[in-house]
């Protein structure tokens, strides 16, 4: 049942995701996606709401089933009317109302993670509590396969025309609108059923803020805050990962900037998905013990050198383009790069879930593990908009015209500054570097 719910809310994030890379393709600037990167933050403000989920409920109907139920068919209805007007939002390049409508539908998945994260804490016994990372994280990859990787590439008309067509057409086999109205109708389908056949235990008697309500529950959230040790994590998961900023969050825009098709860089993904259903499988192994962080403290500085491939990849994309594309050992160097960087990504998640899992108090738990995940989501959030904010100013647009002089065209390909791009990258990862020690004392803080 927790492959389900974590599958279901992987939809909507792989699908906000896609989005920005269907913006790209009609040539916004950098600052509107930083503007639509704020569709990502209710995962980093959930936590204003999440002692209101853990304390509102009726105990008929379940405690999680109570906010699941209710939050699911809002989902799937919100998906329906989204999928009438997101047309006429993106031909209109109404970035401000597409931004909108897409941080209330992530604001909706991310009520939908307080209470599964909640209810993992009950659901599964307490020696297997630290798997609940392993369902996340294999839920969440499949549901961001399909909201993403298989959306762009049934939605990209070359790539249809190219591998599933026999007659060329100009649009893909599946739009956004197609897209969104047959998930809002599982989502509606699927709450239907979990409504009605499936139970919930009551374990909710003994819990030291049980018949206190939500007052009780905003008190306990605060005694938390005042713990040293959470204090400690809180520092270390809101810094530790702007180093990663501009690699995570600016690669793949660069790419489809510099003429990479966005359906070849999504199916780039495909032979990942393996490695990323068994990775966490076996990364478990070693996060279940009473140990979890060792793993996220040694993907660190492997995760920081991958940003600097990275940037050598947007830097060499432009000279390796040719007039029938991109050769195929320029897409075996970025599949390569990315399952290197997927590694190091999914050890630090996977561990970093694993952490939070098995330290969290189950009695509050949605409120507890919510804390520390919302810190967590808050510490690549933040440095991630504000990169995306710095890009166009660390930007210029030139073009050659017909007689080989520089002249400024809406058609010009915005591109980042040499030496400020190098400036840049030698400020970040001498920082992450530099931080890189602290970082360690704080995990052996947690881990010895």
């Amino acid at each position: 049942m927790m492959y389900l719910f974590t599958y279901l809310q992987g939809i909507p994030l792989g699908l906000a995701t896609s989005i920005p890379l269907l913006l790209q393709s009609r040539r916004i600037s950098y600052s509107e996606q930083a503007l639509f990167s704020l569709v990502f933050w209710p995962f980093s403000l959930k936590l204003l709401w999440a002692p209101l989920v853990d304390s509102i409920f009726s105990r008929r109907f379940g405690r999680r089933k109570s906010w699941l139920v209710p939050t699911q068919y809002l989902l799937g209805i919100f998906m329906l009317f989204l999928a009438r007007n997101i047309d006429a939002l993106l031909e209109a390049k109404n970035i401000v109302a597409i931004t909108a409508f897409f941080f209330i539908l992530e604001l909706l998945a991310a009520t939908q993670d307080i209470v599964v994260d909640g209810w993992a804490l009950t659901m599964l016994s307490k020696e297997n509590v630290g798997f609940a990372s392993t369902c996340n994280s294999i839920g969440h990859t499949a549901g961001y396969f399909l909201g993403n990787v298989l959306f762009l590439a049934l939605e990209s008309a070359s790539f249809c025309n190219r591998y599933l067509r026999t007659e060329p057409s100009d649009v893909g086999i599946v739009t956004l609108a197609d897209f969104l109205h047959f998930w809002g109708a599982v989502f509606v389908v699927t709450t239907t059923f979990v409504a009605i056949f499936k139970s919930e235990a009551w374990t909710f008697e003994k819990g030291p803020v049980a018949g206190h309500g939500v007052l009780a529950t905003y008190q306990q959230l605060l005694s938390i805050l005042k713990l040293r040790s959470v204090q400690l994590y809180c520092l270390m998961m809101l810094t530790c990962k702007v180093g990663f900023a501009a690699a995570d969050n600016v690669t793949g825009l660069k790419l489809v900037e510099s003429g990479v098709p966005k359906a070849q860089l999504a199916m780039l993904a495909v032979p990942l998905v393996p490695l990323q259903v068994i990775l966490p499988l076996v990364i478990i192994r070693y996060t279940a013990g009473p140990r979890p962080l060792h793993i996220f403290s040694a993907a660190i500085p492997f995760r920081l050198l991958m940003g600097l491939v990275f940037a050598l990849l947007v830097w060499l994309t432009p000279y390796v383009k040719t007039d029938s594309g991109f050769p195929i050992h320029y897409y075996m160097a970025l599949l390569v790069s990315y399952t290197l960087h997927q590694i190091s990504l999914y050890s630090m998640f996977v561990s970093q879930m694993a952490f939070n899992a098995k330290v969290s108090d189950p009695t509050i738990g949605g409120t507890y593990m919510t804390l520390l995940n919302t810190v967590c989501n808050l510490g690549s959030n933040w440095p991630g908009t504000l990169v995306l904010w710095l890009v166009d100013p660390l930007s210029s647009s030139a073009c050659k015209g017909a007689t080989g002089s520089t002249e400024l065209s809406c058609n010009c390909v915005p591109s980042l500054v040499p030496t400020r791009q190098a400036l840049l990258s030698c400020i970040a990862i001498t920082a992450g570097l530099w931080k890189l020690d602290f970082y360690l004392d704080i995990l052996c803080y947690f881990t010895n």
